[in-house]
């Protein structure tokens, strides 16, 4: 069974800045906003539309792996949507999960969390700049 989580996080910047960060400059942009995850990104596929292909080499802060492939499944300039679907992961630590209770999902937010992280620390380099 599949849930969908949906969470806001307000930034102090406009839509077109996050957008264009979050999809044309992603690669420039992702090592310098946090470094200690992603230590450099390039498009190893494509011109940064839908199929596009990029190459994620982690930093310091990821010890689960050294690198991963990522490819542009949902891009929607209209209503500001980019999906990213993992295509290579390397030296990936493997783990079980089990559900205890229905109403937990705390690994979930967790990573949701993360990604809201993401977004609010962008937000702040773009307010900065």
């Amino acid at each position: 069974m599949r849930k969908e989580l949906k969470r806001q996080a307000k930034v102090g910047v406009g839509i077109e800045p996050l957008w264009k960060c979050l999809s044309k400059d992603l690669c420039s942009v992702l090592p310098k906003v946090a470094p200690n995850l992603v230590e450099s990104a390039k498009a190893v596929e494509g011109d940064g539309r839908l199929g596009t292909v990029f190459l994620f080499t982690f930093g310091s802060g990821v010890l689960s792996m050294k690198y991963q492939k990522e490819k542009i499944d949902d891009l929607n300039k209209l209503v500001h949507r980019i999906g990213l679907q993992v295509e290579t992961a390397v030296d990936v630590l493997e783990y079980e999960l089990k559900l205890e209770n229905e109403d937990d999902t705390s690994l979930r937010l967790k990573i949701i969390s993360s990604s809201l992280a993401f977004i609010e620390c962008l937000g702040d380099y773009l307010s900065k700049r």
